[in-house]
């Protein structure tokens, strides 16, 4: 028998035409030489630790594109311009109706480049080539998504109990209370109480065997949203008032019911609203959320758009996106802050230059003011470390506090827990960052340096939009032997700073940075007078 013989892959021929963009979403772009950018960003942290993946490609004929995803950067590099290309969806695994591509182009052989969009809300921002011009447009447009108030604008620091594992076996008035008195000293915004302030039982709960449930809330108890009658039994009013008293908020942890798709979405923004009209609740952590089809998808989007209206926009959610099929980075933009992570020291999954590390990737494209960050308690589960010179542990309280400060920070630990030496570090350089916070949320914020792996150098740049505006340095030093640190930075600084925390010294020379960090897994905070980002 005379074998079949394989298809030709290497014959030459002539080729055809491009043809031309034909999609309703189809648009042209001008120029010859292209680079193409796919920003893979992935949640469910539970499960996963790098959020973030770039691909690049130099875009040439022979290679047409088919990719997935929500968010692109085509860069015209003979114009120096570039194209950001943003679908305000959940990401393309969590989608109810997901499709083969989403962004599609094909380069011509004399010029110009086709692009095909699929179906959906797409967002293009148009700016100058340049990391500085991309990172301002971004993060401008995400912030315009959401109210102009003080809560959506101003980041804030907030604590929760949960990280401490207890769960809610200690969640009760007196402990909250302490909680409370505790954070006051240290300088918390708010305190928030996670799962178990409430009446009903959830799958979290240490009491989940008597019939805790994670959706299906209304129909488990007509009252699960009540305070819990013998842990609170004079409700929440008393803990409102106290903290009032001390300066700071309560925040509450809340589960949307997912269960019909979200059938139930105007009774929990009903709750929600009387929260907040009643003890000025402001953050509320959502969980527990579950998005199967357009429908639940869209009753979500309804209850938070109804609570954001009725509130006027000071309530602010913290959206936890660390497991289940939920929104995403870019679903529900204006709902509030990303939760991104559950790490614990009880299961050696906390390490904080992991943490750094996804701020420092996730900054490159997300608003870090869209992020809440957490840092724990590194005095707990010391011995599960070893002699690991990266564990918590080895690392001062205010150097942890840093490593989030760039975003949204979480005390994830029970602030009565903590030793007065740590207590005491916090709190100088939270005063320092509290001071300074409305100045830093006015800038472009640029990760710098290398990407953070424990052993390097690293950091973010704050960079102002007005004239006469502070400019920012915070540089982290890994565990290197070597105090001293160079980085090439993506915009002219000026020559004098003035340390405001941290250790060291740093002096520029327009794009040139040299720093000194006297001891490992350290920081340096410093700030300086900088001509703002030009759009």
């Amino acid at each position: 028998m005379i074998p079949t013989p394989s298809p030709a892959t290497g014959i030459e021929q002539d080729s055809a035409p491009a043809p031309a963009a034909t999609a309703p979403n189809g648009l042209t772009l001008p120029g010859r030489h292209f680079r193409l950018t796919a920003v893979h960003l992935q949640d469910g942290s539970d499960l996963a630790d790098g959020l973030v993946q770039e691909r690049v490609w130099l875009l040439h004929p022979n290679e047409p594109l088919r990719l997935r995803g929500n968010l692109f950067c085509i860069e015209a590099l003979d114009i120096d311009r570039q194209t950001l290309f943003i679908l305000p969806e959940p990401l393309p695994h969590a989608r109810p109706n997901p499709v083969e591509a989403d962004l599609c182009t094909t380069l011509s052989r004399s010029r110009d480049l086709q692009v095909e969009l699929s179906d959906g809300p797409w967002v293009l921002l148009e700016c100058a080539g340049g990391a500085p011009a991309r990172a301002r447009a971004l993060q401008d447009w995400q912030r315009s998504q959401r109210p102009a108030t003080p809560g959506h604008r101003l980041p804030a620091f907030l604590s929760n109990t949960w990280g401490d594992r207890s769960r809610d076996s200690r969640m009760n008035q007196a402990f909250m209370e302490a909680e409370i008195e505790a954070a006051a000293r240290l300088g918390v915004d708010g305190v928030q109480l996670d799962d178990g302030w409430q009446k009903g039982i959830t799958s979290n709960s240490v009491r989940a065997a008597e019939g805790g449930v994670w959706e299906g809330f209304w129909n488990a108890d007509p009252d699960f949203w009540s305070p819990h009658p013998e842990r609170f039994p004079n409700g929440l009013e008393p803990l409102a008032a106290l903290a009032r008293e001390k300066g700071l908020r309560i925040g509450l942890w809340f589960a949307p019911d997912s269960w019909n798709e979200f059938v139930h979405w105007q009774r929990d923004a009903d709750v929600l609203l009387d929260l907040h009209r009643r003890l000025d609740v402001c953050n509320v952590k959502i969980d527990g959320i579950k998005i199967h089809t357009e429908t639940a998808l869209a009753n979500l989007r309804k209850l938070i758009a109804r609570v954001l209206e009725g509130s006027e926009g000071r309530v602010v959610f913290d959206l936890d996106v660390t497991a289940e099929t939920r929104p995403g980075p870019f679903g529900l933009i204006s709902c509030g802050p990303l939760f991104i992570e559950n790490r614990y020291t009880d299961w050696v999954s906390y390490w904080p230059h992991h943490t750094l590390r996804t701020l420092w990737q996730l900054t490159r494209w997300v608003d870090p003011l869209r992020l809440r960050m957490e840092f724990l308690n590194p005095e707990r589960n010391t011995g599960l470390y070893g002699d690991d010179p990266l564990a918590p542990a080895a690392y001062g309280a205010d150097m942890l506090f840093a490593t989030v400060m760039a975003a949204n920070p979480l005390g994830w630990f029970e602030v009565t827990g903590l030793s007065d030496t740590f207590t005491h570090a916090l709190h100088g350089l939270v005063t320092v960052w509290k001071e300074h916070r409305a100045r830093m949320a006015d800038c472009t914020v640029l990760p710098v340096g290398d990407c953070p792996d424990g052993f390097n150098f690293s950091g973010f740049l704050f960079v102002p939009r007005e004239a006469d505006a502070s400019a920012y340095l915070l540089l982290f030093r890994g565990n290197t032997p070597d105090p001293e640190g160079r980085m090439t930075l993506p915009v002219p600084l000026p020559g004098r700073w003035s340390r405001l925390a941290g250790e060291g010294s740093l002096e520029t020379n327009e794009r040139e940075l040299r720093f000194t960090i006297p001891a490992p897994r350290r920081y340096l905070f410093a700030c300086s007078r900088l001509k703002p980002l030009q759009p």
